[in-house]
């Protein structure tokens, strides 16, 4: 599982042994149930999680009680409320478990410390903060210009290891229509092919 965490940051720093060693030291493992609540509006959220096991979604509900998905994390993949994260102000989102899942958990202070100990990784994460935003972006982009369809595409380009893992009516939220749209828009990709 520690293996886990440091090839992901090896994606993007090389870190020697002691610098593994440090950064293990400030990780909290834990493990959630399935639907699981992490997050909610109003938490002070200020940390962030690294999934080893399991499926962790983020999400905002409107006035009208509809869910609207921001993204999934898989194993390898990270996810807060960067909103309370960076500003220190209560959530606005929503993080919950759809298996059961295991996760290191990060509080902002300790990621300030390891900057200080293990400097490479305030380029680790200012790279992720980057990735971060031009996928946000991106993703703006195609709810502007793509058809469901075509953001049915990416989204199995994006997430190809969990999408038989989802209910339909997650899928849809991620892309932006109703499960109703989106089980009549499925039938129909199926007949073409």
């Amino acid at each position: 599982m520690k293996n886990l965490l440091l090839q992901n940051i090896a994606k993007h720093v090389s870190l020697n042994a002691e610098e593994e060693e440090i950064i293990l030291k400030y990780c909290t493992q834990n493990s959630f149930k399935n639907k699981s609540v992490l997050i909610k509006p109003g938490d002070e959220a200020h940390f962030t999680y690294f999934v080893l096991k399991g499926i962790l979604r983020s999400f905002t509900i409107d006035d009208n009680g509809t869910i609207h998905i921001l993204s999934f994390a898989t194993p390898g993949w990270w996810v807060a409320d960067m909103y309370s994260y960076l500003s220190n102000k209560p959530a606005i989102l929503y993080v919950d478990t759809l298996e059961d899942s295991e996760v290191f958990i990060f509080q902002k202070c300790d990621i300030e410390q390891l900057y200080e100990k293990v400097p490479k990784l305030e380029r680790f994460f200012r790279i992720l903060t980057e990735n971060n935003l031009i996928a946000n972006q991106q993703r703006v982009l195609d709810k502007m210009a793509l058809t469901a369809e075509e953001r049915y595409e990416k989204f199995l380009q994006k997430y190809p290891t969990i999408v038989n893992c989802l209910p339909q009516k997650y899928i849809a939220s991620y892309i932006g229509v109703t499960p109703e749209f989106f089980s009549k828009m499925k039938s129909n990709l199926l007949r073409k092919k």
